[in-house]
């Protein structure tokens, strides 16, 4: 005898859940024994495991208190750079006016640090002059001297009125002996208070060129976008950049002065925070506003030099005032607090389900097992992928939806039951169930990943892991309805004890109520003497379907009782 196709179709959606699973932790097991990145437990975030505190203070040329707008654009884009280092959950918020306070879970890396520590004003310079970083020379003892400290009354104007930013009258007798002296691992050099309008003397970031820079021509404001990608050609990683409108015109200018001019007059350099991030050449004209920067670059050092361009537009400079490391602000007692109330709740939801379905509740405790297992191995991938750290919000996000989730299989088993009372078989009402089951659950979930969307977009950074975790649920809740709950269904109501409706089934039609037939019509049940189990089992029954009647059909039914009676009349004796 062939299978049933719902038989057939139950087993392949459980197969198909199986395969699912068996990805998903394939995946993880890649990143943990292959690349050594992800784990099997999910990360936590800030407020359950500490991590690092780094204060920035805000710095003014004039000393003035910097404006709320220029701070709070000042925190945006100091999260996006956070963001772009694949670090979740980070709290980026001012204190006292001038204060960024940026705290990330767990110890952040270099890349990180470089990423938030680097919050100067972007600014582009074309190179005037290039040396190697010491500043000492050989004497005629064969020994290293220092250069003198510059001689005050060497000419420190230029003799002729410099014409653009790589004019070397810029550099006079007083900036060239500077210059030799210049040492750049001496920390009182500040190279970043340099003024926008004069040449500025500096290193690289590992300090062993040095720069003299003309003055600036275009700053970060003028780069709308920054990415890291791989030259078709050449195969190497390369940083592209898009210029605004003002921006394209002015790096074309720029590009036709430097096109073809004599080393390092070339040259045109990136200055972060003071220090040259890069000072490529010019190797053709670029009217576009699409240039590209290539190098000895690898994939991360791109991506790290693409973001500090992209994020680098910071209406103020910042000075590091600490970096700390700080211990967590709920901690362990509070992950564990939040995990025996989720513990309580699925206890309880078990308890409901039990009682009031039977041995039909162990279809919710699975779903809900498999549920958790496929929810907790996606937080694993998450935080491996996308950085993503389990806060308490998020903790809460997975509590409530314990609630939703389970209120999906009522809905689902109660339209069960009414198919049941309408007297059709159970393998029946299980099919007849789901397909009207499916789409008021549908809608409901549909509203809830709505609103887990809207929470995430427009809700402050401590709620949205929060609404992550509800939305990642919702999503989670509705494949395990599709290819797990209902297969299993499908299944159990072709064994003995289900199909027949055990009484403990919880698919019991005569318990149920199974004598409705219609509107307003009912199965009388058969009436037997005594005080035998089935006369009460059919009063059960009648009375259960007369309490699910609505008001027009109880008012119909009344009509039609009455009209079957028959009229009686009285007789007055003439006593």
């Amino acid at each position: 005898m062939a299978t049933p196709t719902p038989v057939r179709h139950a087993w392949r959606a459980l197969i198909g859940l199986l395969v699912i699973t068996g990805v998903l932790f394939g995946i993880n097991a890649l990143g943990v024994y292959v690349f050594k990145e992800s784990s099997w437990t999910p990360e936590l975030a800030l407020d359950l495991q500490g991590g690092t505190q780094i204060i920035l203070e805000a710095q003014t040329a004039d000393g003035v208190e910097p404006s709320d707008e220029q701070m709070q654009q000042a925190v945006t884009i100091i999260r996006q750079r956070v963001d772009a280092s694949g670090v979740g959950e980070a709290d980026v918020t001012t204190e006292g006016g001038k204060n960024i306070v940026v705290q990330i879970p767990g110890e952040a890396d270099e890349q990180t640090r470089e990423r938030i520590e680097a919050s100067a004003q972007l600014q582009l310079r074309a190179v005037l002059f290039a040396g190697a970083a010491p500043n000492t020379y050989i004497g005629e003892d064969g020994n290293a001297t220092p250069y003198p400290t510059p001689d005050p009354t060497l000419e420190a104007t230029p003799s002729i009125e410099p014409t653009d930013g790589s004019d070397t009258n810029w550099i006079t007798p007083a900036l060239q002996a500077e210059f030799l002296a210049y040492d750049c691992d001496d920390p009182a050099n500040d190279p970043a208070a340099a003024p926008a309008d004069q040449p500025l003397i500096t290193c690289d970031a590992d300090n062993t060129v040095k720069y003299i820079l003309g003055p600036v021509e275009l700053d970060g404001s003028s780069i709308d976008d920054a990415s890291s990608g791989l030259e078709q050609t050449t195969n190497r990683w390369a940083v592209n950049l898009e210029f605004d409108d003002e921006g394209t015109r002015v790096f074309g200018e720029i590009s036709q002065r430097l096109f073809g001019a004599t080393s390092p007059l070339d040259q045109f350099a990136f200055v972060l925070d003071g220090y040259v991030l890069t000072a490529p050449q010019m190797n053709s004209v670029i009217l576009g506003g699409n240039p590209s920067i290539t190098g000895d670059f690898t994939q991360e050092t791109a991506q790290v030099l693409a973001d500090q361009l992209k994020y680098g537009a910071l209406p103020l400079s910042f000075e590091v005032v600490s970096s700390d490391t700080i211990s967590a602000t709920l901690g362990t007692q509070q992950l564990q607090a939040g995990l025996i109330a989720g513990l309580i709740g699925l206890a309880l939801v078990a308890v409901y389900s039990l009682l009031v379905y039977r041995t039909l509740g162990f279809v919710i405790i699975a779903s809900l097992a498999v549920m958790a297992v496929l929810t907790y191995i996606m937080l694993a991938i998450l935080a491996w992928r996308m950085g993503f750290r389990l806060s308490l919000a998020g903790v809460a996000g997975l509590i409530v939806a314990i609630g939703f989730t389970a209120d999906s299989f009522i809905v689902y088993f109660e339209r069960i039951r009414d198919e049941l009372r309408d007297g059709k078989s159970i393998t029946t009402a299980v099919e007849d169930g789901w397909s009207r089951a499916k789409r008021t659950i549908y809608i409901s979930k549909s509203i809830n990943i709505l609103a887990a969307v809207v929470l995430y977009i427009l809700a402050d950074a401590t709620v949205k892991g929060f609404a992550f975790t509800l939305g990642l649920t919702t999503a989670i809740d509705i494949l395990i309805f599709i290819l797990f709950t209902h297969p299993v269904m499908q299944l159990l109501a072709r064994t003995r004890f289900f199909g027949s409706g055990h009484p403990l089934s919880g698919m019991d039609p005569a318990a149920l109520g199974a004598v409705y037939r219609g509107r307003a019509q009912f199965r009388a049940p058969v009436a037997q003497g005594g005080r035998g189990g089935a006369a009460k089992r059919a009063g059960r029954s009648r009375h259960e379907a007369e309490k699910r009647q609505t008001i027009a059909e109880r008012k119909r039914a009344e009509l039609a009782a009455a009209d079957a009676t028959p009229a009686t009349t009285s007789k007055e004796g003439d006593d």
